[in-house]
This record gives structure tokens, sequence and C-alpha cells, in this order.
């Protein structure tokens, strides 16, 4: 399982800031909310915030309107997916990618 480090996401008003995130985002990737986890349910990635001081695994959870992300620190969720940036948009070689 390949391990991918998050720097950046995109997010839409909401009431649950969780739910809010749209796409998560690195060096040059980015991709839907959706897609990480569809990815982490197949045991194909493992998601990691990249948190000053702290590198939490990213973790699914089933809410109310559906399944959304959250970071786990110590076993617990918490917040610290929210401290990332928000990810920007750039071409790079002809393609749309994302840089934090």
């Amino acid at each position: 399982m390949a391990e991918v480090w998050v720097t950046c996401v995109s997010r839409i008003p909401h009431n649950n800031p969780h739910e809010g995130i749209t796409h998560l985002g690195g060096r040059k990737w980015k991709w839907t909310r959706q897609q990480v986890i569809a990815s982490i349910e197949a045991g194909q990635h493992t998601f990691r915030a990249n948190v000053p001081g702290m590198l939490p695994e990213i973790g699914i959870v089933e809410g109310p309107r559906g399944k959304y992300l959250q970071a786990i620190v110590d076993g617990s969720y918490n917040d610290s997916l929210l401290t990332l940036g928000e990810c920007r948009e750039m071409t790079f070689e002809g393609h749309r990618v994302s840089v934090k």
C-alpha cells in the first residue's frame, strides 16, 4: 500500500467543515474526496496530512450525509486536516495540476 502525503484541501462552505472538503491534493496531484475514499477502502493508498509536528493518517467517517474524511491522531479523529491550506491550480506541461 502506497503512502500519499496531503498538503492542501479544496472546500466549499458547509455546516460541517469536514463534509465541505471536496478535494485533497499534494505536489502536482489533486483528487476528489470520493477518489480518496475509494482508494482507502480498496487498500490502495494510505493518506497522511502533512501537518507540522505530526503526520496524522486520514480516515473515513460515516456521517449523516455520507462518507467524509478526517485526520486521526492517537486513535481519535481531530481537525488537523482542516489546518491545511487551500489547493490552487496551475498548468504543468499542458496538464492541469494542483500545487500548494
